[in-house]
């Protein structure tokens, strides 16, 4: 039998714990989305000052303030102060977390998570009575994702990952044109015409609201010009191309047939097939490391109900092993697959070619 927790009351007390901390982080996800934190970035505020500052209820900003500051996220001057004479401040430090989507730190959109899980449990535990799906589209998980995704994007696609690719670097470098199969709503696209003025990028993705939001996104980045997203089934035998590479970021292991979508992504190119997809163990151990536990939450509850949608499945589900990634590039007619030499605690990196 392998380890785990001993007695009643220390799985009670673990679950306890888990539950504080993801209440916690929907209070956060709520600051967020009512500028509360990025106002008290200017300096300490009252609640009341807070609230009028923000359009927000006093009497509610009141009470978060309260929470916040018995979480330990908020620091207040005096606790023993009247409660709306306090004043509450964001702690030296905690600008990177709470306020800076590009930083590696910026764990905020979990959050959206926490509430796209919530939204479709009824779906979920029919999905799970009858062996159906639940699509992508109802979790409405598209922009927690995004921003998940975005430090890495934005700090390190350019700056670290491509340089182990030394052709394909070159290519984008020369102009050349790739595709973002699974774009999302399009950090990684933006970040590599950001990257590579003269380079050019479409981004094909299934989710018509993910689409939409990369394209604003790429025109508030100013890129609107060199990266077009369209809206495409990626395993769509039809979808036809000519690019100097293909990127696959964190969206295999989510599809019904990951084969089609790799013979679309081989069918697409001259050059390599960059996949990124999880950082999952070499094979399963229980208990597991936080990263195949994280890992294995986000499978029960959206990956593999996502990719069970359609009537044949491939059923892979977020824990996507090196070895299932293999076979799938083999049955797409891939002759090698290559490790990067890319260390990320939460992604593996392939380069798929022949």
């Amino acid at each position: 039998m392998t380890a785990t927790v001993t007695t009643a009351e220390e799985l009670a007390g673990r679950l306890f714990e888990a539950g504080i901390g993801a209440f916690e982080l929907l209070t956060v996800g709520l600051g967020d989305r009512l500028g509360l934190y990025r106002t008290l970035s200017d300096g300490p505020l009252t609640p009341t000052a807070l609230a009028a500052a923000t359009g927000v209820d006093a009497r509610y900003v009141r009470e978060w303030c309260e929470q916040q500051a018995t979480a330990g996220i908020l620091a207040v001057d005096d606790p023993t102060a009247d409660p709306d004479d306090r004043r509450y401040v964001l702690p030296p430090g905690t600008e990177a977390v709470l306020l800076d989507p590009d930083s590696p730190a910026h764990v905020v959109p979990l959050a959206g998570f926490l509430e796209s899980a919530g939204r479709v449990l009824p779906a979920l535990e029919h999905a799970y009575r009858t062996g159906s799906g639940v699509p992508f589209a109802d979790y409405g998980v598209q922009h927690a994702q995004g921003g998940f995704n975005r430090p890495a994007f934005t700090g390190r696609l350019v700056a670290e990952w491509l340089p182990t690719l030394p052709d394909l670097d070159a290519a984008l470098r020369a102009g050349g044109a790739v595709a973002d199969l699974g774009c999302g709503v399009g950090w990684a696209a933006i970040a590599l015409a950001r990257g590579y003025p003269d380079a050019t990028v479409d981004g094909y993705d299934v989710d018509p609201a993910s689409v939409e939001a990369a394209t604003r996104n790429a025109a508030d980045a100013g890129v609107a010009d060199r990266v077009r997203f369209v809206v495409a089934d990626v395993t769509d035998p039809a979808l036809t191309g000519d690019y100097a590479g293909v990127f696959a970021f964190e969206m295999i292991h989510d599809l019904a047939d990951p084969v089609a979508a790799l013979r679309t992504a081989r069918r697409l190119t001259r050059g390599p097939v960059v996949v990124m997809d999880e950082n999952a163990s070499d094979g399963f151990t229980a208990p597991g490391s936080p990263v195949d536990r994280l890992l294995y939450a986000a499978s029960v509850l959206h990956c593999l109900p996502v990719g069970r949608c359609a009537e044949h499945s491939a059923a892979t589900g977020t824990v996507m092993r090196p070895a299932t990634l293999r076979r799938y590039a083999a049955d797409a007619g891939f002759t090698h697959v290559t490790d990067l030499p890319i260390d990320d605690a939460m992604f593996r990196f392939y380069r798929l070619e022949g």
